[in-house]
């Protein structure tokens, strides 16, 4: 009879670590493209406008010499409204700023008083108009060490042959269902579903080859944005250099993660349930580390205005379009890896059964410290790409996320690669498309109750326990 083994070959540690390497340089050159549109796009619209018109919300702290104005303007559709200007005077500031690519505007002052601001109603897009009732210029009173915020609100217009726009009676609630809005939707569905693909795809790997929950995998994806935010911002590295930093940073971390806590505690045969509270013991610590050194505020990663590309109906923004192409590429990788490599068969032989791969000459400590490198290296890619496309990130923009990343795994079938993947997408669109009939933050609540639905239905998942793959 004969017994296939997979032999524990002398030179097999030098080749993990040389396919390790090939994996860290594709992502590191898929991170190029990042920087390298953003400087392009750079090129390509600046503008010699006067000094006192500033760049899209500027990045704003306060402090007890510094207070903030603040606000978010959003389109009918519930869109961020980007590129609206406001002049804003008083104290010692005569200044223009913008929206950014979420729709928020913010601007420092160091005197505290009255300020007026002012929208400019020839920057709102078409088929829109300021609200009648809203004041405009309004006057607000900003204060030292603290945030004053104020909201504009943008409803539906009519535009006339004049060029002239009017409000639409009926349609400031922006809950009419229109095919413009409903492909703006879906095609910020895909995004986020994409994004959330790229934190969801390293959590079930963890899952699939430990059995742990990761409840700090979200704050790896906070730790990819605020370091690109540090080293790009507040050490003034170029963002092709910040970012390759972050995501080496986070991939490292992953793997004195597990050499430090995991596969000690792993040894010493701590159950799964005790390990999942370790993590959320670890996820609190590392969020209040984040708030303690950087505070509260959203930060920017990238402080020029950002560009808008027009395709059809939908509106979105270059760095947008790019992070979807680098997510699209690497998860592409990821898979070519788990399915064609012998690294990839031995990580799924691993998921499947730990014991087995053992007895068959693969080395489980090694697989899992490999799984564990990759997956907090993804998060923190997937964190700079959420703070580029969001426009900002702060201390918990990872746990905001962490809920929805689960839905993912658990969708798609937990402990599967391709099932995290399947699982980002649908809870992608389903978390747009509710923008569509519901407003705010309804539409995570309805991602979970499709969750609840889905699995009452089919417990194991879209891909179900015989088709794990990763």
């Amino acid at each position: 009879m004969t017994t296939l083994v997979v032999p524990r070959r002398p030179d097999g540690r030098a080749r993990l670590w040389r396919l390790a390497a090939t994996i860290m340089l594709a992502i590191v050159a898929i991170v190029l493209m990042v920087s390298l549109g953003s400087s392009s796009a750079q090129a390509a619209t600046s503008d010699p406008t006067p000094a006192a018109t500033a760049s899209a919300t500027a990045a704003c702290a306060t402090d007890a010499a510094t207070g903030c104005l603040q606000g978010t303007i959003k389109l009918p559709s519930g869109d961020p409204a980007v590129g609206i200007k406001l002049a804003i005077k008083g104290g010692n500031l005569d200044t223009t700023i913008s929206t950014g690519a979420d729709g928020k505007w913010s601007q420092a002052i160091t005197v505290a008083g009255p300020y007026t601001i002012t929208v400019d109603t020839t920057s709102i897009p078409d088929g829109a108009v300021l609200d009648s009732a809203a004041k405009n210029p309004a006057t607000v009173t900003g204060a030292l060490n603290k945030n004053t915020g104020f909201v504009f609100k943008i409803v539906g217009g009519t535009t006339a042959a004049d060029g002239t726009t009017t409000q639409t009676p009926d349609t400031d609630t922006g809950t009419g269902i229109t095919f413009d809005r409903f492909a703006q939707q879906f095609a910020s569905g895909i995004r986020l579903g994409l994004l959330l693909a790229l934190a969801a795809v390293g959590l079930s790997l963890i899952f699939g080859t430990t059995g742990l929950s990761n409840f700090a995998h979200g704050e790896q994806v906070t730790l990819g944005g605020l370091l690109a935010y540090l080293f790009a911002n507040v050490l003034g590295l170029n963002l092709i250099l910040a970012a390759i930093i972050s995501v080496v940073i986070c991939a490292a971390t992953g793997y004195f993660q597990d050499a430090l806590i995991w596969k000690p505690l792993r040894r010493r045969g701590i159950g799964t349930t005790q390990l999942m509270i370790v993590t959320i013991g670890l996820s609190i610590a590392l969020q209040y580390t984040y708030q303690y050194f950087l505070g509260a505020s959203t930060v920017r990663i990238d402080q020029a205005n950002p560009v808008t590309v027009d395709l059809g109906p939908v509106t979105l923004s270059q760095q947008s379009l790019i992070s979807m192409g680098i997510a699209v590429i690497v998860i592409a990788l990821v898979g070519w890896v788990l399915v064609r490599t012998r690294i990839g068969r031995a990580t799924r032989a691993v998921s499947d059964n730990p014991a087995l791969a053992a007895a068959s000459g693969i080395d489980v400590d090694r697989i899992i410290r490999l799984v564990w490198t990759s997956a907090t290296a993804l998060a923190g890619l997937s964190g700079v790409l959420l703070g580029l496309v969001l426009n900002g990130v702060n201390w918990q923009t990872g746990l905001q996320l962490l809920l929805l990343m689960f839905a993912a795994i658990t969708l798609g079938g937990l402990g599967t690669a391709f099932g995290a993947l399947a699982g980002a997408m649908i809870i992608g669109l389903v978390v747009e498309l509710t923008n569509l009939v519901l407003p705010g933050d309804f539409k995570y609540a309805t991602a979970l109750v499709i969750l609840i639905l889905v699995l009452l239905v089919r417990p194991q998942g879209i891909f179900g326990r015989r088709e794990r793959i990763g």
